[in-house]
């Protein structure tokens, strides 16, 4: 199935140079920071959460929603964020957006109890979900040159995900070193930095055949789809699947995101157009960052278990102990693309990723209450990064170049869409293996100490083993589903009045 270029790349009138170019790198940097800002605060209440549970005064039940929130937010209006984007252009998207979402960082930093906090974690989360598209879709924009674009991917791919690690450290070391609130206020600077360049370096453009209103019932049933999806898993993550908060909103998700796809195969303006998804390479990298998700983010959460439980690393000694995946994030997604990529593709590129994925994350598997960190933790962790920067960055890349310009919006919101639920569905059902497998082995012993350490580990290595089976079956499954051929670099055409500059 063939579509048509995304000339949105190129020019307003054709012949007429683009007024983005001669900033590109700038624009780069903008973007790039507004992509680590939203995944960085994913993580970076994670280690804060005992000091801002200490003073705010809530319980062990509400903790999770700190999280949860900002989770459930992010991934379930991704899709209505990126056709908003469609509709009135990038760069007045990820303005208002950034300022909304440092204003509600101010707000949950000034939280004088549990209400306040959560409400501000939510509603940075919806914010997020327009700030991701609005980036990824000027990133598609701007970039003409094909090795220059893989470049360009690559750092946005490292940023975005070593900001999930890079939140890690930044929340141990605000929460040792100032208060847990600098965990929220931080975002003030980094979001006037977004603001401030894009203010400077970029103009709003819209693609001329885009969609005029929004698809109110593709948008109702997307949202609240996605929403039960993430809620009923996110109960689910203690293992019991059994209650009617699990079953009764997974079975609810499934009628609603069926009837979503009913509605946009009618609609005439359509949420999220499905030829995005038929194409065969571009479904093939959804499903490829779907899977990354599923084993990326249980990764980060058992390993942070047990550098702190196991190792007794501090909150600090924690967050830089995801120092080399981030080194290897940084290396697997801006250093050998423009090598490899233009010989081998991406079809051969991204398997080979998520393959690396699978032997860092079978390497801990093999944890035991005695490893080092030296010897069991650096080398899997940077060997699982360099595949999450493959992915990641030639994922992102394959499957957005070549979308329609009236469509960047709609498929650049769908590669973190699917990155978001891969995560909601590993969190819930690796840690339901991960607790299965920790009763299993205290079942009929005599507890001591050392016992809940061993069962511990076992539940983490529970984890890690599966998620390498899940990077490891993706890996032959991706690249069967690939075309001979693939590359992230494929030259854009020029289209006459592409895009229509706005304000």
């Amino acid at each position: 199935m063939s579509e048509s270029p995304n000339s949105e790349s190129k020019v307003a009138v054709e012949g007429a140079p683009d007024p983005h170019y001669a900033n590109r790198w700038l624009i780069l940097a903008v973007i790039g920071i507004a992509q680590m800002t939203i995944f960085l605060d994913t993580t970076v209440v994670n280690i804060a959460l005992p000091s801002a549970q200490a003073d705010l005064g809530f319980g062990d039940a509400d903790r999770q929603w700190v999280v949860t929130a900002y989770a459930l937010a992010f991934g379930s209006l991704l899709l209505l964020g990126g056709r908003v984007v469609d509709l009135i252009g990038a760069k007045r998207s990820l303005m208002i957006s950034i300022i909304g979402f440092g204003v509600m960082s101010v707000l949950g930093g000034a939280a004088n109890g549990f209400p306040m906090l959560v409400t501000a974690r939510a509603l940075q989360g919806a914010f997020a979900a327009l700030v991701a598209p609005a980036a990824l879709s000027f990133l598609l924009t701007v970039f003409k040159d094909p090795k220059e674009r893989v470049t360009a991917f690559g750092v946005y791919g490292a940023l975005g995900s070593g900001g999930l690690a890079l939140g890690l450290i930044l929340g141990g070391a605000l929460t040792d070193w100032l208060d847990w609130r600098w965990c929220l206020y931080v975002n003030v600077i980094l979001t006037a930095v977004v603001f401030i360049g894009a203010s400077l370096t970029m103009q709003n453009r819209q693609a001329q055949d885009r969609p005029e209103k929004l698809d109110l019932p593709g948008t109702v049933t997307a949202s609240v789809g996605l929403f039960c999806l993430a809620y009923g898993l996110s109960n689910a993550s203690d293992g019991h699947w059994g209650g009617i908060d699990v079953w009764g909103f997974l079975v609810g998700s499934g009628v609603l995101l069926v009837a979503f796809v009913v509605f946009e195969l009618r609609s005439r303006t359509p949420l999220l157009p499905i030829r995005i998804v038929l194409h065969r390479n571009r479904g093939s990298a959804y499903l490829a960052m779907f899977l990354l998700g599923i084993g990326l983010f249980v990764q980060f959460l058992f390993l942070t278990y047990y550098l702190q439980l196991i190792l007794d690393f501090s909150a600090i000694e924690s967050g830089l102990a995801f120092l080399p995946m981030i080194v290897g994030i940084a290396i697997g997604a801006t250093t050998v693309p423009p090598i490899l990529e233009p010989k081998l593709g991406s079809r051969v590129l991204i398997p080979a990723g998520l393959l690396l994925a699978a032997v860092g994350s079978f390497w801990l598997s093999r944890l035991t209450t005695d490893s080092s960190y030296a010897a069991g933790v650096l080398a899997p962790t940077l060997i699982a990064g360099i595949g999450f920067g493959l992915v990641v960055s030639l994922g992102a890349a394959v499957a957005t170049v070549g979308v329609e310009p009236q469509d960047a919006g709609a498929a650049s919101a769908l590669v973190n869409t699917v990155q978001q639920v891969g995560g909601s569905i590993g969190t819930a059902l690796l840690s339901t293996l991960a607790i299965t497998a920790a009763d299993s082995y205290i079942e009929g012993k005599t507890p001591t100490p050392q016992l809940a350490a061993e069962a511990s580990v076992e539940s983490y290595t529970t984890a890690f083993f599966w998620g390498a089976m899940v990077f490891l079956g993706g890996a032959i499954v991706c690249g069967l589903l690939f075309d001979r051929f693939v590359t992230a670099q494929a030259e854009p055409e020029v289209g006459e009045a592409a895009v229509a500059p706005g304000v």
